[in-house]
């Protein structure tokens, strides 16, 4: 009896989840990791340990999670996935390096203490590259693997002096080193490590990559066009269904919102632009001194919705919507936009191309180009607009919903 409750425990794969700030919260490595616990809840051969920040920006608050099973103070069970607080210390930008850390010496303690066979450490986004040795061989001594979601190129964002942007490349360099698999959200990104760094690995091996792309929910909103929540919404901005352009992402400077801004200004359309961010008012000030973009009324800074029901619907009714992110892999907000808003306006780079294919509208970073692209796209007839929704649609269905990704990240971690 003994021996078959211990081959049925070891038939059990851990995989500890690291780098995600929480569960729920508006974020791509946040959705990803409650797209995942939530898809593999009822799955008898996985079992996840989630870390999650105990305090500061982004950090974890299971009080406004249903079915949430308290253990202790620092512990509770969410979706069947063990769920585990780290505290951080207040200490401006290096807090996301300690925090990573901090959550995989936690993780090497629980499996060293607890005497789990074979477990995977999935380690997101590249922070700690000068630690990434270090754990690499402490998890391989206790039989484990490290796993590694590369993300975007962080290196590469504005937000970022010089000597913290050579950090980052450096920190992306040893961590792909110190990896067994670097699982990427993107072709592009995929492509990128082997041109980087193939030859750069341990004993000048090849880094060893798969593809599994990031996933979007194609349910539509269960609210109605009348539903009160909305009217009220639309009432308090100023909008209505299809009379708005729209855009849904993080107030950064390689996100486009300057050449989005200052191309609406410049075009003749009659419609709103609502833009749903979290205002940096640095950034903000900075946009209105070049742009005067508040005496233009039809550029309306909307503020966040975190109400997910509410925020498909305002996708869904958005006449078309904008997509500037020029940094990182797959973009959530860019799937989610193409699963629910019929046209889609999309800076051409390489990630949204690879996304999106034919089924959106594409255009570039130089003066004119977007402002004539909204007037053109302005009077587009009805029928053109609904045609470029299926496709988009059916794309997402076909390639990025989360039961495919979940599907996919069941195999890996079998």
């Amino acid at each position: 009896m003994m021996e078959q409750c211990k081959n049925k425990m070891s038939d059990v794969q851990n995989v500890f989840l690291v780098g995600a700030k929480s569960l729920g919260a508006y974020g791509g490595y946040e959705t990803f990791v409650y797209k995942l616990t939530e898809y593999h809840q009822n799955n008898p051969n996985i079992k996840y340990h989630v870390a999650c920040k105990a305090n500061g920006d982004g950090c974890m608050d299971e009080t406004k999670l249903d079915n949430v099973k308290r253990i202790s103070d620092t512990e509770f069970e969410f979706h069947h996935a063990r769920c585990f607080k780290i505290h951080i210390p207040q200490i401006g930008p290096a807090q996301a390096i300690y925090y990573d850390v901090a959550a995989l010496r936690e993780s090497c303690k629980y499996i060293k203490k607890n005497n789990i066979e074979n477990p995977i450490v999935y380690i997101m986004a590249c922070r700690i590259g000068p630690f990434a040795k270090h754990f690499y061989k402490e998890i391989h001594k206790l039989g484990g693997k490290v796993y590694l979601n590369p993300d975007g190129h962080e290196w590469m964002r504005a937000k970022w002096s010089k000597p913290i942007r050579k950090y980052w490349k450096a920190s992306e360099q040893m961590m792909v080193k110190y990896c067994d698999l670097a699982i990427c959200d993107s072709v592009n990104i995929e492509k990128y490590i082997h041109e980087q760094y193939d030859g750069k690995g341990i004993n000048g091996k090849n880094p060893n990559t798969t593809f599994i792309a990031y996933g979007a929910d194609l349910t539509p909103s269960k609210l109605s066009d009348d539903d009160e929540k909305l009217m009220n919404w639309y009432k308090e901005k100023g909008l209505s269904k299809k009379n708005y352009y729209l855009v849904v992402g993080r107030f950064v400077p390689e996100n486009s919102f300057e050449i989005m801004i200052r191309e609406f200004m410049k075009s003749k359309s009659k419609r709103d632009f609502a833009l749903i961010t979290n205002v940096n008012d640095k950034f903000l000030n900075e946009l209105e001194s070049k742009l005067h973009f508040r005496s233009d009324l039809r550029i309306k800074f909307v503020g966040t919705v975190y109400d997910q029901e509410l925020l498909k619907k305002i996708r869904e009714n958005a006449y078309a919507y904008f997509h500037g992110h020029t940094v990182g892999g797959t973009n959530p907000s860019l799937i989610e936009a193409l699963g629910s808003t019929e046209l889609n306006l999309l800076v051409d780079v390489g990630f949204n191309r690879e996304v999106a294919e034919n089924c959106a509208l594409y255009w570039k970073r130089e003066q004119g180009d977007l402002a004539k692209l909204i007037n053109e796209t302005d009077s587009m007839n009805d029928r053109k607009i609904a045609e470029f929704g299926n496709q988009a649609k059916k794309r997402v269905a076909e390639e990025y919903t989360w039961e495919k990704i979940c599907k996919e990240y069941a195999i890996r971690f079998s």
